[in-house]
């Protein structure tokens, strides 16, 4: 599958100056964020694994979000609400 993502012009132009001739955009992007390659990772887990991977994520991102809107709403509220 693949999947467009957006940019901003400067993002993408310092991305295009740090692309190498040999690699593909999606190829530079893995480098700069050191994300790995797919097949480096392919059968790593069972389906099983992943699954609870993918829970526990979603478990952490739910206190992250927690997290974040404690904080929005008492810089929001000034403190007051506390």
């Amino acid at each position: 599958m693949v999947k467009t993502i957006r940019v901003s012009e400067e993002y993408h132009e310092w991305l295009s100056a740090h692309k190498r001739e040999d690699e593909t955009m999606e190829e530079t992007l893995r480098r700069m964020t050191r994300g790995p390659h797919p097949s480096d990772v392919s059968g790593l887990l069972s389906e099983e694994e992943a699954e609870e991977a993918k829970k526990a994520v979603g478990r952490l991102r739910g206190r992250d979000r927690d997290r974040l809107d404690a904080a929005r709403n008492a810089f929001e509220d000034g403190g007051k609400s506390e």
